[in-house]
């Protein structure tokens, strides 16, 4: 560009900034609210929690277990341990080696057979999730299973250690007897650190089997032993989620019928629960994980449990006898169908049958005699095409038969249009389907766009479960995806569309849920986390304002007689609480000038004090992290004048409105 040219751009770009300051007035608009004309519930399930197992979200998250590969039971056994004074081509009579034996007949196949020649040399260590977490002060249990199998060996000594070797705690166990049995220790940190090690000597030298080898913190969700998470699950909490819905996903699916997800599989005695590889260990080329297991101690028992403890429906998803149509699209045969039926049909009696059915007494035996109350169950992931119509339509005749008031949730595959959309569609209406789940992952303008998508869908057919969607910054499986301020807003804009048609919109829930930040595969995720600690993105705390002022009843607003659906880049959604007596306003701006709103709210009587929630960020490329969320929702109270609310909304923000009603 030469010099002239540049100086005339300038003047140009100059000019523009000019009057765009010149014409940078606040415009004012008036809004009513209104009834609805028919009574609009908001059901209790319109916001929720979808969890999957993608991102060391279970093992090496949630589930609290410190040691990767306790059990040697990876497709590679030794994953996750090391013998740093172990040769591969030498005898090792200067310390010593372990073997992995195996008995095909268990679940729980394999354990290690450890041969200590020198005691004062022989090192066994594990890595733990991308290393252990330690918090100063707390304590940990440690467990393993021993067989003393020959020699003199007198005492198994562990200890962790820091990145750099250096002892942080140690516990010595004495061996007693012949047999397999189990041993028990108490670790204590006196300090915090982030990427530990758990290292193991022995005293003597033998030969002694060992299986699962286990670290847990004491400091669990509700102190239960080898417990979850607790920060994790606070966080989820606080959500006030009106369902749970587990355990995905493409892992529902697996990359072939062998590797789905097999609830039965899941339940009873941790230790003989049957390791799979997680189908994310080679999902995506960018980000390999092939030491991603699941050991299943996070099964459908707890998972129901979490439910329980969460206040939210359960809603477990199961294999409609289709591997994931993205990987090997592998069908059972429609003749062979008849067990993955009856595991949904099992799943609903492990839940709600009484202690004198078989699986409700296996529930029973677990812990839990109540029955967990299941209304919902949803029938294959994402599938698409005629194979999953099919399919569907056995499992809907078998789980309506024995199961009227079950809920049966569908699908209509992994996109928000196009053929297979469209097709699944038509099939399921005119099977009556009852709720079926869409998933949309797209950019911020694609949300934005479509706040309206449901203004027109059919009153009269199914409900919809918005099951999957999070705004994508940069595009789908990217993985410089952020979880940024602008895919927030977006979402919150659209999420205001789900709100005002809540009479087909039952069920809503972002995606995926968590992600370790050393092992994660898929970004943007809603919560985030390392070994010490968590934190909440923009996007959460979106969802967290959706759904903690939910309401019961939706309400209209309007600007002269139309919805606010992106109209002068303004959305919004009320609805009234009957159980609180309010009414809740949520107000998105996403333009770049701030907006003036005063609310007439019509034959709704409401009180003084007005409080108001904003959830705003300097950039829309801010984003929170392990050391600060600088998007974070603030509160503060004002006053109704004369029957009226007025209120600014500032330029990219989210405001939440609630008055109390007289």
């Amino acid at each position: 560009m030469t010099t002239k040219n540049k100086i005339f751009s300038i003047a140009i770009s100059l000019s523009a900034a000019f009057f765009s300051a010149q014409n940078n007035t606040v415009r004012t608009f008036n809004l009513d609210l209104k009834e609805t004309s028919t009574a609009v519930k908001i059901q209790p399930t319109m916001y929720g929690i979808f969890f999957e197992d993608i991102n060391f979200s279970a093992d090496g998250g949630l589930y609290a277990e410190l040691i990767k590969n306790r059990s040697f039971e990876f497709d590679e056994p030794f994953t996750g341990w090391k013998q740093p004074n172990t040769k591969t081509l030498s005898p090792n009579l200067d310390s010593g080696f372990l073997t992995i034996y195996s008995d095909p007949s268990k679940t729980n196949k394999n354990y290690a057979r450890i041969t200590v020649f020198n005691d004062k040399n022989y090192i066994l260590e594990n890595e733990g999730f991308r290393g252990i977490g330690l918090h100063q002060g707390e304590q940990y249990d440690f467990s393993f299973d021993l067989e003393n199998v020959s020699g003199n060996i007198a005492a198994v000594n562990a200890s962790l250690v820091d990145e750099n070797g250096k002892e942080i705690s140690s516990v010595s166990t004495l061996i007693k007897g012949k047999g397999w049995q189990k041993y028990t220790a108490v670790f204590k940190s006196p300090q915090t650190v982030e990427k530990a090690k758990l290292r193991i000597t022995f005293t003597g030298n033998g030969i002694v089997n060992m299986d699962m080898i286990s670290l847990f913190p004491q400091d669990t969700w509700k102190g239960r032993k080898g417990g979850l998470r607790k920060d994790l699950v606070q966080k989820l909490y606080d959500l006030q989620p009106g369902f749970l819905r587990f355990p995905g996903g493409c892992i529902v699916e697996g990359r072939t019928l062998a590797e789905r997800y097999q609830w039965k599989k899941t339940i009873g005695n941790v230790a003989d629960r049957k390791y799979l590889i997680n189908k994310w260990s080679t999902g995506f080329p960018h980000r390999l994980t092939p030491d991603y297991g699941q050991s299943f101690g996070l099964g459908f028992y707890e998972y129901f449990q979490l439910s329980e403890d969460l206040g939210a429906e359960p809603v477990p998803i199961l294999s409609c006898g289709m591997a994931c149509q993205f990987n090997t699209a592998e069908l059972v045969k429609m003749e062979d169908l008849d067990p993955y039926v009856q595991d949904a049909l099992d799943l609903i009696e492990f839940a709600n049958g009484d202690s004198g059915t078989k699986w409700g007494r296996i529930r029973t035996e677990m812990g839990h005699p109540k029955p967990f109350n299941l209304k919902f169950i949803g029938v294959g992931n994402e599938q698409w095409g005629a194979d999953y119509i099919e399919r569907y339509k056995v499992f809907e005749k078998a789980i309506h038969a024995k199961y009227p008031d079950i809920k049966i949730i569908s699908g209509s595959g992994p996109s928000p249009d196009g053929e297979f959309f469209e097709y699944g569609w038509k099939e399921l209406k005119q099977l009556n389907a009852q709720i079926v789940d869409e998933h949309y992952y797209n950019s911020p303008e694609w949300f934005m766009k479509n706040a309206g998508r449901y203004d027109q869908y059919d009153r009269s057919g199914p409900k919809v479960f918005a099951g999957e969607y999070a705004a994508q910054s940069v595009g789908v499986v990217k993985p410089d995806n952020k979880n940024n301020w602008l895919t927030a807003l977006s979402e919150a804009a659209f999420m205001t569309g789900l709100e005002r048609n809540a009479d087909v919109v039952y069920m809503t829930s972002y995606a995926p849920l968590f992600a370790h930040a050393d092992g994660w595969q898929w970004t943007p995720d809603l919560i985030w986390f390392n070994n010490l600690k968590s934190y909440a993105t923009p996007n959460y705390y979106v969802q967290k304002l959706f759904s903690n002022n939910k309401g019961t009843d939706l309400l209209k607003i309007e600007n002269d007689g139309k919805t606010l659906s992106g109209q002068d880049k303004l959305y919004a959604t009320a609805v009234k609480d009957t159980k609180a007596n309010e009414v809740i306003i949520k107000m998105i701006n996403t333009d770049t000038q701030a907006k003036t709103v005063n609310i007439n709210p019509g034959t709704l009587k409401i009180g003084k004090k007005v409080t108001q929630i904003l959830l705003s960020a300097p950039q829309l490329s801010s984003e929170n992290n392990f050391d600060a969320e600088p998007v974070k929702p603030k509160e503060e109270n004002s006053e109704a004048k004369k029957g009226k609310i007025s209120t600014e909304i500032p330029a990219n923000s989210l405001v939440v409105l609630k008055v109390k009603t007289i």
